[in-house]
């Protein structure tokens, strides 16, 4: 880990993230940062004014993690020196989301609790795509970062001005829009929605359709064995067509659940159902399922308040080893969690690397040049969060232009 801070963690576009401006401003030095330290020691409050003391910090306790907490109204180390505790307040944070694995436990057939795999990591992937696009095109947000939490789950951070100035009970309004599944681990129906649906989740359904076809009824299965079948026949608004599949499944055990899917239709048009089931009905129904299984399962505790603190980027998940990097919304089906490097693998890269370029004079002269991150597959990650970065510092000197000479600014 010590290697790991001192020559791939890059400290100094996490600074110019956090500080929003390439020069030092209260927007980093009043941040708080919270160390877990190898013996499980939690350090609160912590605060630096520049990356190059954060890098130190990490150095000097090589926390097994850090979290990012809020901007407060003064320097977090200052906090027992004011008068009143009342002039120490959080003032400003990111907008942040985690979605974790095991929320979909209850639904998932290939892994449990810390385990995931490739056909269950889909239920990240739809959640990244459902949430992201009500982010951007319902509340107009731009910089939306999404990170690997580094084992079962991902994290957005929500980085407009206009995210990070939210009071709690605006981050509270974010969270219930998009909030839609209810009813924790108890069984039973965990979707009622409102109809005619609501444009997002429309939107949302459509999104999530190909994904329910391919990831859910063919990958997980769900309703195969004979013991999971009355979760789906729980779902369904009709006794009598509930009891005629019931008949039918029993008479053929272990009937896939594509299968068993569209056995739904087919008894309905035959008249299984009693004369009180209408077509309306069972195609809303039909949805509602759909959303059951695939929509985003939100911790939503972790969105309604400035002062949670969320697992900084770049950090290195001690049970993985993995490092929890970007991933690229552009391209989230192409994300493999199980492909990220860990520490272990980057420092053997980097000496892979320095061996085969040592011999030639001219590969030793570009080597100096590059960073040791620059040698590893950590490359791409670092590079699309530089990327980030960047875009993110350019729209906040537009705004700082704006205001500066009196404009209008485009927030709202």
């Amino acid at each position: 880990m010590r290697a790991f801070y001192q020559r791939l963690f890059p400290f100094r576009y996490l600074f110019q993230w956090l500080n929003h401006s390439a020069s030092p401003s209260n927007d980093f030095a009043h941040r708080e940062f919270a160390f877990t330290l190898p013996n499980d020691a939690y350090l609160r409050y912590q605060s630096f004014v520049s990356a190059d003391l954060l890098r130190k910090q990490c150095m000097q306790l090589i926390p097994s993690r850090f979290e990012i907490g809020p901007v407060y109204s003064t320097n977090p180390r200052d906090r027992k020196t004011l008068r009143k505790a009342s002039m120490f307040r959080p003032i400003s944070k990111e907008l942040v989301f985690d979605v974790d694995m095991t929320d979909y436990d209850s639904i998932r057939t290939c892994c449990q609790g810390a385990s995931i795999c490739g056909r269950c990591w889909s239920f990240i992937t739809m959640a990244i795509k459902v949430v992201d696009a009500a982010l951007r095109e319902d509340f107009g947000f731009k910089h939306v970062l999404w990170v690997y939490s580094g084992r079962r789950g991902a994290h957005a951070w929500v980085c407009d001005r206009r995210a990070r100035d939210m009071d709690d009970g605006k981050r509270r309004a974010v969270a219930g829009y998009l909030e839609v599944l209810r009813g924790g681990d108890k069984g039973g129906k965990k979707v009622n929605v409102k109809r005619p649906l609501h444009p997002h989740l429309d939107r949302s359904l459509r999104l999530l359709r190909d994904h329910f076809q391919a990831d859910i009824l063919l990958d997980q299965d769900p309703w195969r064995a004979d013991d999971r079948f009355a979760a789906l026949l729980a779902l369904l608004p009709d006794a009598e067509l509930a009891a005629a599949l019931r008949k039918k499944w029993e008479s053929a055990p272990e009937r896939p659940s594509a299968s068993k899917w569209a056995d739904i239709d087919v008894l309905a048009a035959q008249g299984a159902g009693s004369a009180a089931l209408d077509g309306k009905a069972l195609k809303e129904a039909k949805q509602d399922i759909i959303l059951e299984y695939t929509y985003p399962r939100l911790d939503a505790e972790v969105s309604k308040k400035l002062n949670h603190l969320l697992k900084s980027p770049f950090c290195v998940h001690p049970g993985t080893g993995r490092v929890c990097v970007p991933i690229d919304v552009r391209k989230v089906e192409e994300f493999d969690p199980l492909a990220v490097p860990t520490v272990t693998d980057l420092l053997g890269e980097i000496d892979a690397w320095d061996g085969s370029h040592s011999s030639e004079e001219d590969d030793a002269e570009n080597a100096k040049k590059l960073q040791d991150w620059e040698k590893t597959s950590l490359k791409p990650y670092v590079e699309l969060f530089r990327a980030f970065v960047s875009g993110l510092l350019k729209d906040e000197r537009v705004v700082k232009r704006e205001r500066e000479e009196g404009g209008e600014s485009m927030e709202f």
